[in-house]
């Protein structure tokens, strides 16, 4: 399933959260934090502003980004992965890595 997201719109596949403590103490499920990071999948157009250009998105596909943590809306795609659908406006910060 390929998605395009429309406007300043975004799609991250959230990474993985951490299974063991540093302690080395395996978590359950339950108990594991969402991880506040990612991988930009797809981005859209922009934002359409009044004038109806069209102002660009400021992350690129590829980029690692923060966001906050309850951004977008989750859904499970065909691979079992997690897959974010947010707002440009969620993300915090581009990692350099």
């Amino acid at each position: 399933m390929k998605v395009r997201p429309l406007g300043d719109r975004i799609v991250v596949r959230r990474q993985e959260a951490e299974e063991k403590t540093a302690g080395g103490i395996l978590l359950p499920d339950n108990a594991k934090d969402k991880p506040q990071k990612g991988k930009v999948l797809a981005i859209g157009a922009g934002r359409l502003l009044k004038d109806g250009t069209r102002q660009g998105v400021q992350v690129k596909v590829g980029d690692h980004v923060i966001f906050t943590a309850w951004a977008g809306d989750e859904y499970k795609d065909g691979q079992g992965g997690n897959i974010l659908l947010m707002r440009e406006d969620d993300i915090l910060a581009v990692v350099d890595e």
